[in-house]
């Protein structure tokens, strides 16, 4: 400590002093910085300006105010996409999204204060060690006559040699996910094939534009069906005043098994069944209403061709009131299957990689009703709260949700079905879907997050929600229609623990939850858009271990491992009348693992 104390004294008044950061070596690997200068139009420094930068989901993260020379400063800011809006009275605020902080750089921002159009440019990013003062900088632009000379460059002659150094490249910053993965899907669900390689590349193009192509290639191990998947997504970068949505287009196309006893595809030969294709376009956007209320919103037109042609429009919003020290409101609704972005937490780009990953795999959920291809579809209501007090948080929310044409999984411990022509075969396992008509639900949930340690996670939830039984009646005269009218929706309490961390010396990332409830019935589980909490049915675990990269070799490799339901728990047990048990599932027991290499 007698050694340390010295050295932290010299480094606050350092900072005092010339305004810079200053960060240990290691720090600085690890993190990056943000730093700025803030004038009026004719270029005079604004001392006491608030500036305030926030996370990619608009939470407030630090707050700070620019010094006598209008500068202000971000340090050990983890590597993601920042917000920063800077506000002084008399001025229009400015707002600057799609920061991009990388490990080690440091970003350097000019803020212009107007009474009509405020702006934030960023003028460039060079590493974060030491480097030459920026003070020559703030001189030129503090005087109205000098300021023109810093905008000749990038509108300056092509013979310029420098204008042509400082044009901006075709494309940078590209990254991407290489993922391949099995898992046992002989009563698996419809999510994704059993084999697959799938893969996931962004880059910038011309700028801030984000381009990324997403793909999943596969086929299931136990029908031995091809499957393929692609999403195309691009972005604008920000643009004051403008629009700027994300634009995906998604294409998917499996080929669907024939089995014995389904005489829906007798007329189709000795080969497979048609193919079941789909296409989406979607876009999603948000925008920021007033300084603390947030919209996110986005809609899908999706085009299913499989016996019939269907299509659908879902639409989906969210709205985010921030309380300052209160916490924040949440209002969503999505139409259709919730999107990715809303469901799969994380920030960064690695976290949008995997998000375009797990949204490419995941086809439609069809079933058979009186001879129709029919696609469930669902809508949802919720209003959410957060607060966090300390290293703890609290979250509360309540949903009303109802779906149409609710597909189940079913299967039978003897093998084979009863004859109904409302039975689909599933793609990927030797399992089958069958249609339990219309589902209304409503419920809530309770739960709170401890911190421990700063490498641990512990969430403790509690809550309510509809549950299907059939009160232990017999499925005797073998019509769909009768099958349907046996299964009861109730409303059942549970209880669940969730587990994530970080091993510090394996570097080991694990999240572990189970369930408890009343497994005598069938539990759906709602999937909250507005809750980091959810009823996962069963024991679930998922491991991401890092695997020592190999010298020379760029990126990083790592193997995953995910159990879902491990007990096999909340299937609906139904009884015939020629002695034979079936079930109906919700959420299969699955095991899947896999090797990624991330670059």
């Amino acid at each position: 400590m007698a050694i340390r104390k010295p050295r932290a004294i010299v480094c606050v008044a350092a900072a005092l002093l010339t305004g810079g950061l200053c960060d240990g070596a290691t720090a600085s690997r690890l993190s990056g910085s943000v730093i700025g200068y803030v004038s009026d139009g004719a270029g005079v420094p604004q001392m006491g300006a608030t500036v305030m930068i926030f996370n990619r989901y608009d939470r407030l993260l630090f707050k700070t105010v620019s010094n006598e020379k209008g500068g202000f400063g971000f340090d050990f800011l983890s590597p993601d996409t920042y917000s920063i809006r800077v506000s002084l009275a008399s001025f229009v605020p400015a707002l600057k999204s799609n920061i991009l902080v990388q490990p080690g750089m440091r970003n350097f921002l000019t803020v212009n204060l107007a009474s009509i159009f405020s702006s934030i440019e960023l003028v460039y990013s060079a590493p974060a060690g030491p480097v030459m003062s920026d003070d020559w900088k703030w001189v030129l632009r503090s005087s109205a006559s000098t300021r023109p000379v810093l905008r000749i460059l990038p509108k300056s002659s092509k013979e310029s040699p420098d204008s042509v150094a400082q044009a901006p490249s075709g494309y940078s910053n590209t990254r991407g996910v290489i993922r391949v993965s099995a898992g046992d899907q002989g009563s698996g669900s419809t999510a994704s094939p059993g084999l697959g390689t799938a893969f996931a590349l962004a880059t910038s193009v011309f700028g801030d534009n984000q381009v990324q192509l997403t793909g999943n290639v596969g086929y299931s191990s136990y029908t031995g069906a091809p499957a393929a998947g692609f999403r195309t997504r691009f972005s604008r970068g920000d643009s004051p005043g403008l629009l700027n949505p994300d634009v995906q287009l998604t294409m998917r196309q499996v080929f669907v098994p024939m089995r014995a006893g389904f005489g829906l595809f007798a007329g189709h030969g000795d080969g497979n069944a048609p193919a079941l294709r789909t296409m989406a376009a979607s876009f999603e956007d948000k925008v920021r209403v007033m300084d603390d209320l947030l919209l996110e919103y986005g809609a899908t037109l999706e085009t299913i061709q499989y016996l019939d042609r269907l299509s659908f429009v879902s639409p989906y919003m969210r709205l985010t009131y921030d309380l300052g020290d209160k916490g924040q409101i949440e209002i969503g609704y999505s139409s259709g299957e919730p999107p990715a972005e809303f469901l799969i937490p994380g920030s960064g780009p690695e976290a949008d990689l995997q998000r375009d990953l797990a949204a490419v795999s995941m086809f439609p959920r069809l079933s058979l009703r009186g001879g129709r291809v029919h696609m469930q579809r669902s809508n949802n209501l919720e209003v959410g709260y957060h607060y966090k007090a300390g290293s703890r948080t609290f979250s509360t929310g309540a949903f009303h949700e109802s779906i149409s044409n609710a597909a189940l999984m079913m299967t039978s411990e003897a093998g084979g079905l009863p004859a109904t022509s409302d039975v689909l075969p599933d793609a990927f396992s030797n399992s089958s879907i069958f249609n339990i008509g219309s589902l209304y639900s409503t419920g809530f949930t309770v739960s709170i997050t401890q911190e421990i340690a700063e490498f641990f996670d512990i969430t403790l939830a509690y809550g309510d929600g509809g549950v299907l039984r059939t009160e232990g009646r017999q499925w005797l005269g073998g019509s769909p229609d009768e099958l349907r009218s046996m299964i009861r929706s109730n409303q059942q309490q549970w209880v669940t623990t969730k587990v994530t961390g970080t091993i510090p010396k394996t570097g080991t990332r694990f999240a572990g939850s189970y369930l408890w409830t009343d497994y005598r019935s069938l539990t759906p589980g709602h999937r909250y858009i507005t809750q980091g909490a959810y009823p996962e049915t069963g024991l679930n675990i998922f491991i991401r271990q890092p695997i020592p990269s190999v010298p020379g070799v760029p990126g990083r490799l790592e193997a995953t491992a995910d159990l879902r339901n491990m007990m096999a728990q909340g299937y609906l047990p139904i009884s015939s009348g020629a002695g034979q048990r079936l079930l109906l599932i919700h959420s299969p027991r699955s095991v899947r693992g896999g090797f990624s290499f991330i670059f």
